[in-house]
């Protein structure tokens, strides 16, 4: 996920200091991907850097204020334009822990797939819920969360899968049953 591209769009909307960003980011995306105030002022600095942004001073709290230059919008417009490549694919925690567990002796398997389950399926549960009560009180501006919300719904919909997949791989390592 690009946080620097994600606060130079909010910044599009109007100028706004590193806590607002935060919150915007959160209510825009469901509150699904929560991110650090450390991060977004660390990102804001390196924007300003990189001449993306300015500080416009304080606000009358003496909150630092961000703005958008002419340059930072012309990123937003190629970032929104571009397609996320998939040529490297994020690093995937779940993955990397079966395929080293498969490699190591004493490591089962079988019970962190089960364990991961019950995680993902839980999980799954708890997005469908969610979706399901957003969109009995839909608004216009639910949309976005709606989104992230399908968006989750199917990556766990395709975990669960992928893990029913690596069970049946194990079992098949394993041989029929003595």
């Amino acid at each position: 996920m690009s946080i620097r591209h994600s606060l130079l769009a909010l910044l599009q909307d109007r100028p706004r200091y590193g806590y607002q960003l935060r919150i915007e980011f959160e209510d825009r995306t469901g509150s699904s991907w929560p991110l650090n105030i450390g991060q977004v002022y660390t990102t804001l600095d390196r924007l300003e850097r990189d001449g993306l942004v300015t500080k416009d001073g304080a606000d009358g709290e003496g909150h630092v204020v961000y703005s958008i230059t002419p340059e930072g919008s012309a990123e937003v417009r190629h970032w929104f334009t571009s397609p996320v490549p998939r040529t490297r694919p994020p690093r995937n925690e779940l993955a990397i822990k079966l395929a080293l567990g498969l490699t190591l002796p004493g490591v089962d398997v079988g019970a962190a797939i089960h364990a991961q389950r019950a995680v993902s399926i839980r999980a799954l549960q708890d997005y469908t819920k969610a979706r399901r009560d957003t969109a009995s009180q839909y608004r216009s501006a639910d949309t976005a969360r709606l989104l992230v919300l399908d968006s989750l719904i199917f990556q766990t919909e395709a975990e669960v899968r992928w893990l029913d997949l690596c069970e049946a791989r194990l079992m098949q390592l394993a041989g029929p049953p003595a």
